[in-house]
């Protein structure tokens, strides 16, 4: 369905020396949505971190390739530049740096061309009403004090406003009520069309706004089971012991 964004190719990650991963494969193409399922502890965070470069992540055999670059070679900055984001599964507070300069100050780090205030205020104010955020947001510190909702969408504001090519959602919906979740998706969706996405959740529900082309379950650092939408409603029944020691296509 398009040009591919990302190739991962029989990757196996540690963690301070321990497996976490093994000979996980998966590629990703502009438009695609690829959720990953999974119990607590089956590797994917770790998957996500590892891919944009976190230090701690170690990938120990395979590669991943990233609109046809090794990653490999890439720092942490050099991906977001190119046009990869992370959404944080549990976002950091960062006292006494107020949201609206940190998130000008983060388009104009990761944009070759970056926006005029105008130009910057006008796309904050769409996004921002997109999301259902109040302007007095801007004056708060980032995510400190924050609800788990406020938190989760201003993630989603920072996806809308890098444009990313590929968007890496780590349990984006968890902690939100309905009228969050539908205002994350929102945000999410009008990103897919022109990048590939992956969502890290436990959950079926974000699945029902943002629909997905790939439903992976993952179980001890693998990827046993792929298929579409509906097996994400299968798993919403039963869980994941039936697929314990099983694998699929």
């Amino acid at each position: 369905m398009g040009d591919e964004i990302l190739c991962i190719s029989n990757v196996d990650i540690s963690v301070e020396g321990k497996p976490i991963v093994s000979n996980l494969s998966l590629t990703i193409s502009k438009g695609e949505v690829h959720a990953i399922m999974g119990r607590n502890g089956s590797g994917k965070s770790t998957l996500v971190n590892a891919i944009m470069g976190h230090p701690s992540y170690e990938i120990t055999a395979g590669n991943i390739s990233y609109l046809g670059v090794d990653l490999a070679n890439l720092e942490i900055f050099e991906r977001a530049r190119l046009g990869m984001f992370l959404s944080f599964q549990y976002p950091s507070v960062i006292p006494g740096v107020q949201v609206g300069t940190f998130l000008r100050k983060s388009v104009a780090a990761v944009r070759e061309d970056p926006p005029s205030a105008r130009d910057f205020r006008n796309e904050l104010k769409l996004h921002m009403d997109t999301l259902g955020m109040d302007r007095s947001f801007l004056s708060r510190y980032v995510n400190d004090g924050f609800s788990g909702g406020e938190k989760k969408r201003l993630e989603i504001l920072q996806l809308l406003l890098h444009s990313p090519k590929l968007a890496l959602l780590d349990e984006t919906d968890s902690g939100l009520d309905i009228d969050g979740l539908r205002a994350v998706s929102e945000g999410i969706n009008q990103v897919i069309p022109n990048a590939g996405c992956l969502i890290i959740t436990h959950y079926q529900r974000v699945l029902d706004h943002v629909n997905p082309d790939f439903v992976h379950v993952m179980i001890d650092g693998s990827i046993v089971k792929s298929g579409g939408p509906e097996l994400a409603i299968e798993i919403e029944s039963k869980g994941y012991d039936w697929l314990d020691n099983k694998s699929g296509d």
